[in-house]
């Protein structure tokens, strides 16, 4: 079964009602039972005792509870889901209450400032990677805020503050990159052209990940020209291009200080084989396997990227944790 995922756009406003999904789980199948409760929490369900659960009421979550339901029913277990009305506002507030991700976000911006105290003293890309986890737990914890409030605000903005600073730090200098010293890299607009593969979607998750957390990606059409004030990769003419042993990562990589980095460096090798051959890799055709997936998958650009942002994301901690042995 694959678990059903949370309404994007369910999070801000006060929902009409609530779900609640009364259970007894299959026994017979451990495997069933596990990918239910999987499911239940990747929703982010509370529980409010043995076998009852409350969500928010959305159309994605009615759609994903419905669905546990029936799967549920149909691997022997029993599951009942309903519509529950707070009788009043204290009642509701308690409801709401069940979904508050303070601690989380609290716990995630400590983590942040104390990071500080090894700006000018750690080694940067090792304070950049660990930055790059901190981003992917706290969209984790936003992915499951019903009720988004200031902490949420308050801790993207402690994270992007410390991201600059590291960047400053990794990147003292931006002339070799072919931009002005003083040009500001972050928030801004960075443009590639169809076809995506390898080495583009590599590149936009490299750039999401490393260098402008704050990106927008252009995607242009054949013959479209690059937009004013963007920072184009991937194509002739670009800010950054292939070389003549280098493909746009690995040139990118070269360019912005991060060849050093050792997860980053083998991602490389697989890019370039996939894109130029050369040396063979031995993971590169379990990548291309995945990435022709998701070509194939993805309705849109958009959808493209964060699907295969998921593979290298899991690439790089491979590796990143195979160097720590």
């Amino acid at each position: 079964m694959t678990p059903p995922t949370r309404d994007p756009n369910s999070a801000a406003g006060e929902p009409l009602g609530w779900l609640c999904l009364v259970t007894n789980l299959p026994t017979e199948d451990p495997g069933a039972r596990m990918r239910a409760l999987r499911t239940l929490e990747s929703l982010g369900a509370a529980i409010i005792r043995d076998g009852v659960f409350l969500l928010p009421e959305t159309p994605g979550n009615r759609r994903a509870i419905e669905g546990l339901a029936d799967y549920v029913l149909k691997n022997a277990g029993y599951a009942c889901v309903m519509l529950v009305t707070p009788l009043d506002s204290a009642q509701q507030e308690t409801f709401r209450n069940l979904f508050d991700r303070s601690a989380r976000y609290e716990a995630l911006i400590r983590t942040i400032e104390s990071l500080k105290i090894g700006f000018g003293v750690a080694d940067p890309s090792a304070i950049s990677r660990v930055l790059h986890k901190l981003r992917r737990e706290l969209e984790s914890i936003a992915a499951l805020d019903y009720f988004p409030g200031a902490l949420r605000v308050r801790a993207n903005a402690a994270l992007l503050e410390a991201q600059t600073a590291a960047r400053k730090l990794l990147f003292p200098e931006q002339a070799a990159a072919g931009m002005a010293a003083n040009e500001p890299m972050l928030g801004r607009v960075w443009a590639t052209r169809h076809p995506l593969w390898a080495d583009r979607l590599a590149c936009a998750w490299l750039i999401r990940r490393f260098i402008d957390p704050e990106a927008t990606m252009v995607w242009l059409g054949k013959g479209q020209d690059c937009p004013a004030g963007a920072l184009g990769f991937g194509f002739e003419g670009a800010h950054f291009g292939n070389s003549g042993s280098r493909v746009t990562y690995e040139e990118m990589l070269a360019r912005m200080s991060l060849a050093k980095n050792p997860a980053l460096a083998k991602i490389g090798n697989i890019v370039h084989f996939l894109e130029v051959r050369g040396t063979p890799v031995p993971e590169a055709a379990g990548v291309n396997t995945l990435l022709q997936g998701s070509v194939a998958r993805c309705a849109s650009d958009d959808d493209l990227l964060r699907e295969t942002e998921r593979t290298f994301d899991l690439l790089y901690e491979a590796y990143e944790e195979t160097g720590r042995r």
